[in-house]
């Protein structure tokens, strides 16, 4: 499991640079929402803290980064868990 603290980001883009430094994303990653899908590999548990934050302060940020989340886990490892604290 890893925990990443997301109760700081300010805007989408340092969601995006977050995520790839905490989940070790190539440096290819497109930075978008459909890159998640498929494209990085995600370990099998994550959990986000500050989510609350998050969700306030980057509405949709948090929605989509939900979104793509629940469609990775969907599409390719139903095993995968995130937490949303």
């Amino acid at each position: 499991m890893i925990a990443i603290d997301v109760s700081e980001v300010s805007d989408e883009r340092s969601l995006h640079l977050l995520l790839m430094r905490e989940l070790r994303f190539p440096e290819c990653y497109g930075m978008n929402w459909d890159a998640i899908t498929g494209l990085v590999s995600i370990p099998e548990h994550v959990r986000f803290l500050g989510w609350d934050q998050l969700a306030a302060g980057v509405p949709r940020g948090a929605a989509m980064l939900r979104r793509a989340l629940d469609d990775y886990q969907v599409a390719y490892r139903p095993q995968f868990v995130a937490e949303y604290a």
